[in-house]
This record gives C-alpha cells, structure tokens and sequence, in this order.
C-alpha cells in the first residue's frame, strides 16, 4: 500500500473506532432501566481494540521513528 491508501484505511478506520463508541455508549444507556447486552457489549469493546492496534499499525508505518 502507499502512503495515500495507508491515510484513507487510517481515516477508515477511526471513523469505525469512533461509531463503536456510539454504539456501546447507546447500548449502555439503553441498558440501565432494564436489561444490558453484557455479551454484545463486549463484543464491540473487543473490536474496538482490535481497530486501535490496527490503526497505531497504520501510524507507525506512516510517521518514521526519530532516533534522537
């Protein structure tokens, strides 16, 4: 992949890394009167992390390493 294609799969992938969190705080909100989806939760937290490390991936191919 080249640079361009690297910043559209980072841009990609934080925009889905932000919708989990929209996602899992709805369906806790939506849990506290009544019953919480623990196991979905979960899920999305679990996905969540997997988008993080790939996209600290990403920015670490992207942005090179300054030996000082």
């Amino acid at each position: 992949m080249n640079e361009q294609e690297l910043r559209k799969r980072l841009e990609s992938l934080r925009s889905e890394h932000r919708d989990l969190d929209v996602a899992i705080a709805a369906l806790s909100e939506a849990g506290e009167g009544g019953f919480v989806d623990q196991l979905q939760i979960a899920r999305l937290k679990k996905r969540k992390l997997q988008l993080k490390d790939r996209i600290a991936a990403i920015e670490d191919n992207l942005i090179p390493d300054i030996i000082a």
